[in-house]
């Protein structure tokens, strides 16, 4: 992490307040509790105590506020066990996936957070660019408008990935020291904020909010979008909406762009294993996706970006297939799937549609 990165964290952390109420907060630490997330303090784990020593050194915080905030983390093995992933050969499955995120419940959840905060809405997309609907898409994806954050203390799930990351993984070195860097840039956020670094729940993964942000992530583009001098991504529907659409501009959302467009195929001509190849990166010309089989039609024919060939498997169906755009490749940022950008898209297509008709006439 670059000196300069760590003087815009410090400075920025001072004002977010990651904490949610303390009335959530004590209800969803009995939940938490009667679940069996509670396990082995960090204070005996060597390793951890050593990197809490650096960690204190190298950005200039107080010793014994590192160790005593890592000593009282806890490992807890069903983080472990969440981040695993699933046995080889389990096939993916599109329509199965899709079902976990477009139903009634998040639709109309979506269409009350739409219409309570239309006019935020409206001014993050002047503002960023970012339409509406993919900012309500994110937050019901994510956490039902909030009904869903996570009972985990942020902490605990940042220092078990941090320093027990299940070795079985293929990716086991890279994932730890990633979430050695997140269990560092949420210490810096606390000690910054004066706040305890026990009191924040979030996700298994150590995400937090309504966008479930995870510690550098806010440091990097959480803004305080209702101006009232301090980030709150747990109780700010205006923070929330600012910050979701100052992320993805930040990824290079482009404005007016489609996310995606329609795609078959000419068997004669079809490459599909050349055209599969970069897997979500968008990689060609409209002239050469075409030469390669793939067919367009309308407004995809005039698409001056490059694309890519979006799979969507159905088990032992058969796929999906549409054709990706920058923008497809910038949700994909928030969560590297295919899977999860298009459950974004009709999810915000299904309530801003619900919206519709909704309104009185």
């Amino acid at each position: 992490m670059s000196r300069i990165f760590l003087a815009a964290t410090l400075l920025l952390a001072a004002a977010v307040l990651v904490a949610p109420a303390t009335a959530q907060s004590a209800r969803k630490r009995a939940v938490a509790e009667r679940n069996g997330q509670r396990g082995v303090p960090y204070a005996g784990h060597e390793e951890a105590m050593r990197w809490a020593d650096e960690v204190a050194l190298r950005l200039d915080l107080d010793r014994d506020w590192v160790r005593q905030a890592v000593g009282r983390a806890q490992f807890l093995p069903l983080v472990s066990k969440l981040v695993q992933p699933p046995p080889v050969g389990t096939p993916k499955n599109w329509r199965v996936y899709r079902s976990r995120f477009i139903d009634p419940v998040r639709i109309r959840a979506g269409v009350k957070f739409w219409q309570d905060n239309q006019a935020l809405l409206e001014r993050a997309e002047h503002e960023y660019g970012v339409p509406p609907e993919i900012i309500v898409g994110i937050i019901g994806v994510e956490t039902i408008y909030g009904q869903q954050t996570g009972n985990f203390r942020v902490i605990d799930a940042l220092a078990t990935l941090a320093f027990n990351f299940p070795q079985a993984h293929p990716r086991a070195a890279e994932r730890s020291e990633y979430f050695r860097r997140e269990l560092e840039a949420f210490l810096v956020m606390q000690n910054k904020a004066g706040a305890d670094p026990l009191q924040p729940l979030g996700s298994y993964a150590g995400a937090t909010g309504l966008p479930q942000f995870m510690p550098s992530s806010i440091a990097r583009w959480a803004v305080d979008f209702d101006s009232d001098g301090r980030i709150d991504l747990a109780g700010s529907p205006a923070d929330v909406i600012g910050s979701v659409a100052n992320y993805f501009k930040s990824y290079g959302w482009q404005n007016g762009m489609p996310t995606h467009y329609p795609v078959t195929f000419d068997a004669e001509k079809l490459d599909k294993d050349a055209l599969l190849a970069p897997d979500i990166l968008p990689t060609f010309s409209v002239a050469s996706f075409t030469a390669k089989g793939a067919v367009l039609e309308g407004p995809a024919l005039e698409h001056t970006g490059p694309l890519a060939l979006v799979e969507l498997q159905n088990g032992e169906a058969e796929p999906q297939y549409v054709a990706g755009t920058e923008n497809f490749y910038v949700i994909t940022r928030y969560n590297w799937s295919s899977y999860y950008a298009m459950s974004v898209i009709e999810l915000g297509r299904e309530v801003k549609e619900a919206l519709a008709t909704a309104r009185p006439s």
